[in-house]
């Protein structure tokens, strides 16, 4: 039976990047060695290091004056890595969700927080209408929020630098770079697989703290040595690459978006018309990557039973997380349609049997 992977992270992979990954864990570009045992400083792993910059670069249209670091830690070490770096006094936090409070959470070691959020309960709503404080020295943003299923489609503007976690949809749609400090993420929701963190950061933000950095957490650092001041996760990178390829090949950004709205837009539409489901998030704010929903309160019983039911035809990873219960699909860039078809006809089959 075919298996629909909708799980929030590691999640689904190309299928041709899992394919490359297998060959080259047992014959590395046919030099006789697998990917796991060459040196990070040879010819062939450089390469593989600079392509998968470049594909960055040219897939999100990254201008100059920019770096693209790929860095190990996860999103969480950013967190700190960022007011280390950045902030000086003050910076505003936009809390949408678990993710964001980690991240603001952790600079309140740095200095004063100014939080914004929205004053609806369980993070279903994005804050609006809200003013950032010119004085501040960054805004932080989390794009998607996985746990919550909201997600700003837009960017931001601002009279300061905008920090962004962007960790699940990251290429699922175009944003305009120059209006970011950094944008960072961890690789697996739609770059790679778990282990190894992206940072596209703006070099003319940095050295401007007066506070001393521990040497691990300077981006400077990591810049100069191109991303190997210390031995890079070699292997996740490597996926990554393949993964950034499959994307150029499928048509870039504006190609994934689209299918990404299509995937989206029959999945919401079951759950809008479907008696036994309810969204969570408010429809505005709806995510694209991470739908979440639930059983109406009528049914609520029944939540396990459509878990096991949906696995039972190949839909696995949909139960919701653990602070909010229900569903969650994730629909990040390599789940194909057909997999987002296969769940609602299951919906629609539960349905019948129990409503």
């Amino acid at each position: 039976m075919k298996k629909h992977n909708f799980s929030a992270g590691p999640s689904i992979l190309p299928r041709v990047a899992i394919e490359k990954t297998a060959q080259a864990i047992l014959d590395f570009n046919g030099l006789g060695l697998s990917i796991l045992e060459i040196s990070h400083r040879s010819k062939d792993f450089e390469q593989v290091l600079h392509q998968a910059r470049q594909l960055f670069v040219e897939l999100l249209g990254i201008p100059s004056g920019y770096h693209v670091l790929f860095l190990g830690g996860g999103a969480r070490l950013q967190f700190a890595m960022i007011p280390f770096n950045l902030m000086k006094s003050k910076a505003v936090y936009v809390n949408t969700g678990v993710w964001a409070t980690g991240a603001l959470k952790e600079a309140k070691m740095f200095g004063e927080i100014l939080e914004i959020r929205s004053n609806v309960p369980n993070f279903t709503t994005l804050p609006t209408d809200y003013e950032i404080d010119p004085t501040a020295d960054y805004v932080h943003i989390t794009t998607n929020n996985t746990i919550y299923g909201t997600q700003l489609k837009k960017d931001i503007d601002s009279p300061i630098p905008v920090i962004a976690d962007a960790s699940s949809d990251i290429l699922s749609r175009p944003i305009d770079v120059s209006k970011y400090g950094i944008i960072y993420g961890g690789a697996q929701k739609n770059c790679g697989p778990a282990g190894v963190t992206f940072v596209i950061v703006r070099e003319d933000l940095l050295g401007k703290v007066d506070h001393k950095i521990p040497t691990m957490l300077d981006y400077r650092v990591h810049i100069e040595h191109g991303s190997m001041y210390n031995t890079p996760p070699v292997l996740p990178i490597y996926t990554m690459m393949e993964t950034l390829i499959w994307l150029k090949q499928l048509g870039g950004i504006q190609k994934i978006q689209q299918l990404n709205e299509e995937k989206a837009s029959i999945l919401y539409k079951e759950i809008d018309e479907n008696p036994l489901f309810v969204g969570t998030a408010n429809v505005i704010d709806r995510s694209l990557m991470n739908i979440c929903f639930v059983m109406d309160k009528k049914f609520k019983e029944l939540e396990e039973d459509f878990v096991i039911f949906a696995k039972e035809r190949g839909c696995v990873g949909i139960k919701g997380h653990k602070l909010v219960g229900g569903f969650r699909a994730s629909t990040y860039n390599a789940l194909p349609k057909e997999s987002v078809i296969a769940l609602v006809d299951a919906m629609r089959e539960f349905a019948k049997l129990k409503a």
